[in-house]
């Protein structure tokens, strides 16, 4: 297929035109030209033209703060690590549908799952709604499967789950954790309830000083769960229908690398309410601290009392 374009004005009359080897041999053919399509194909090569996709490189405007961004989520980083104080990536992982449905991509076996032709929400079992948690040190992954919305609430008892894991490697020193988020979804940057969450659940319920970094908007791929955990998952269970929240959590923990990957899989079977407002009175009563450098994505919480 050869694209011509013609750009302008929304409003007018003009058109965009994509065109086959035939039906630009027939126009050809027309004009007084006579010639076959694939005469038309191997110019075109000897023009250095070739059937290509689109290609995502492009990443648009950047914020200003990006690459400071960076430099600083990379010595933080160092900085926990260095003195024994674990350092986690998290992040939501795509929703999927439960049931007899198609799953990308392609799996070795004599014959093909015969699935569902529609992938009708009112025939699946449930929504997964899969919250990862990545321990850099010890390159373990925690997915927290919920059932019914992806929201802080979700989030934040998924991580107070993974520090409460008595199997769970202990770290040397315990007294802070390095959160490293998205800037958007339900840990964004923006969300009130991720920071009173983690105020009331994290910082006062287990005496700890949590920092939080966020990647700015649009680098969400340089987020090391992406990478080193999510990719990996639907690698492992690519082709495969989830028909069962149990076949998704098998998968799940079947996941491993070269580097020993290990994953560890859980459901969390309750609801979690959308749409949770939060005062401005009670995000004045947070012991939230920003840092200097972007402000707007470095904060740490503080215990506002000891655990008794």
């Amino acid at each position: 297929m050869v694209e011509h374009e013609t750009a302008g004005d929304p409003m007018s009359d003009q058109k965009w035109v994509r065109s086959s080897l035939r039906k630009l041999s027939q126009e050809l053919t027309e004009e007084g030209h006579q010639i076959g399509r694939m005469t038309v194909g191997r110019l075109l090569k000897e023009l250095g033209y070739s059937l290509m996709s689109n290609r995502k490189q492009l990443a648009g405007s950047s914020h200003p703060d990006r690459d400071r961004q960076f430099r600083y989520i990379e010595k933080v980083k160092q900085l926990f690590l260095v003195n024994g104080h674990p350092v986690i990536s998290v992040d939501a992982k795509k929703k999927e549908l439960i049931g007899n449905f198609k799953n990308a991509g392609q799996a070795w076996c004599q014959d093909a799952e015969k699935v569902n032709v529609h992938d009708f929400p009112q025939d699946a079992v449930g929504r997964a709604v899969p919250y990862g948690i990545y321990d850099l040190l010890h390159n373990e992954g925690y997915i927290y499967v919920g059932t019914s919305a992806d929201t802080s609430e979700l989030a934040v008892d998924a991580i107070l789950q993974w520090w409460q894991d008595d199997d769970r490697p202990p770290f040397p020193d315990e007294s802070k954790l390095l959160i490293l988020s998205d800037a958007g979804g339900s840990d964004g940057c923006r969300f009130r309830l991720w920071k009173k969450l983690l105020q009331d659940k994290l910082a006062d319920q287990l005496g700890i000083e949590v920092m939080v970094c966020h990647y700015p908007t649009g680098t969400s791929k340089w987020n090391p769960i992406e990478h080193r955990l999510f990719s990996h998952i639907s690698i492992n269970w690519a082709g495969k229908p989830l028909r069962s929240f149990g076949t998704m959590l098998a998968y799940i923990r079947g996941t491993t690398t070269k580097t020993g990957l290990r994953v560890k899989a859980f459901l969390l079977d309750r609801v979690y309410e959308k749409g949770i407002k939060v005062s401005d009175k009670e995000m004045k009563a947070l012991n939230l601290q920003r840092r200097r450098i972007c402000p707007r994505w470095n904060y740490t919480l503080k215990p506002r009392c000891m655990p008794p």
